[in-house]
């Protein structure tokens, strides 16, 4: 006689890879940490299943497929910053994009959600909440926006850019940049990116970039110092902005100086501009201020004046560090921009000081470390 036996265990579940969903998007500010994220995942996770969440709004719907990532959209929902009638349909709106968020989490079956900010990034939160997902929140600004002060309140881990920033539990981790940036050797590349950029090699050249969007009171100024930069033997790199960009920017040579200015509308590889450059002039968002002082790029930072002063608070650690120098939106035209570029330009111990005083400032690889901290997450270690 053969006895039998039974269990009330449900069967093990299939071996699977790790399933990550990364919420973030409007602005390369909360894409660019986003990818760089993503490409150590799958260095340090091999088979790692990747679904990035945005909105058909923002700069995601272009760069997040480039990348080779599986983009899912979600409506946007914009959060009035003061009290109007708009405010009433935030909720409806809100909830319906949480629902949306809820699908794509349970659709990939996901062990672990990080966020990285902006208006996509609340719905995805609070839909992990939802089914007891773990979150972990990567703040990009001194000064944290509201999708990641309310995170904080329940995430496995809150991770920061800079050390002082006001959330609980914050553990500072630094910005996450493109591998490409974190392992450039600015010295040995300059001479090649200055050739590919269509500017001659052996002459000092000025990066001007006002971010993904572009920035009119800094393209202003530079258009007006233009001349001037240019004889005193200068090139001039300015990124205006895609929106920015028109048929009558085009380049100027200085005919005693050889000096070259040269328009464009956006630059897809960041990583050549700042290894061409000695010298930037451009805004302080995260992005910019931890990508600069990664490869050891002096900046005279122009810091947007709208928001919450975040721009403002992401130099400070550098320009009291002196691998920078800040100068207030309102203050900025073609004099001061000549005033406060040409004594560096023209100065290369102190561009080699500040450059030197940029390395050092931030860690040197916050992409793998704040990878790690994912992939132990979403394993409940």
């Amino acid at each position: 006689m053969v006895s039998t036996s039974s269990t009330n265990e449900d069967p093990p579940r299939p071996a699977r890879g790790v399933s990550i969903v990364l919420a973030g998007g409007g602005t390369a500010g909360h894409t660019s940490p986003l990818i760089a994220t993503a490409e150590r995942l799958r260095e340090q996770e091999p088979g790692v299943r990747l679904v990035s969440v945005g909105t058909p709004k923002g700069l995601e719907s272009r760069v997040i497929p480039a990348a080779g990532l599986d983009l899912r959209m979600i409506p946007p929902v914009p959060l009035p910053r003061k009290l109007t009638p708009a405010l009433l349909g935030v909720p409806a709106r809100l909830w319906g994009a949480v629902r949306q968020a809820r699908a794509i989490l349970d659709d990939v079956d996901a062990d672990a959600v990080v966020g990285f900010g902006g208006y996509v990034s609340l719905p995805v939160y609070l839909a992990a909440r939802l089914r007891r997902t773990p979150v972990v929140i990567h703040e990009q600004n001194a000064v944290p926006g509201l999708a990641n002060k309310v995170a904080a309140r329940f995430a496995a881990v809150t991770a920061v850019s800079f050390p002082d920033t006001p959330l609980p539990k914050a553990r500072y981790v630094g910005l996450p940049v493109k591998a490409a940036l974190s392992s450039l050797d600015k010295a040995a590349e300059q001479d090649a990116a200055r050739t590919a950029l269509g500017f001659a090699a052996g002459r000092p050249l000025l990066l001007v970039s006002g971010g993904s969007q572009g920035a009119v009171a800094i393209n202003t100024a530079v258009v007006g110092a233009r001349d001037r930069l240019l004889a005193a033997g200068i090139d001039v790199l300015h990124v205006l902005g895609p929106k920015n960009i028109t048929d009558a920017d085009t380049a100027v040579t200085d005919p005693a100086t050889g000096a070259t200015y040269r328009p464009v509308g956006y630059v897809d590889a960041m990583e050549q501009a700042y290894a061409a450059a000695d010298l930037m002039v451009g805004r302080s968002g995260a992005g910019t201020v931890v990508e600069t002082a990664t490869v050891g790029l002096p900046v005279v930072f122009v810091p947007l004046p709208h928001g919450n002063g975040e721009q403002a608070r992401n130099a400070t650690f550098l320009v009291e560090g002196g691998a920078g120098v800040l100068v207030p939106n309102a203050e900025l035209d073609a004099d001061r921009l000549l005033a406060e570029v040409l004594p560096i330009m023209t100065d290369p111990e102190r561009l080699r000081r500040m450059a030197a005083a940029c390395r050092g400032l931030v860690p040197p690889d916050a992409a793998s470390d704040l990878a790690r901290i994912v992939l132990d997450v979403a394993k409940g270690k």
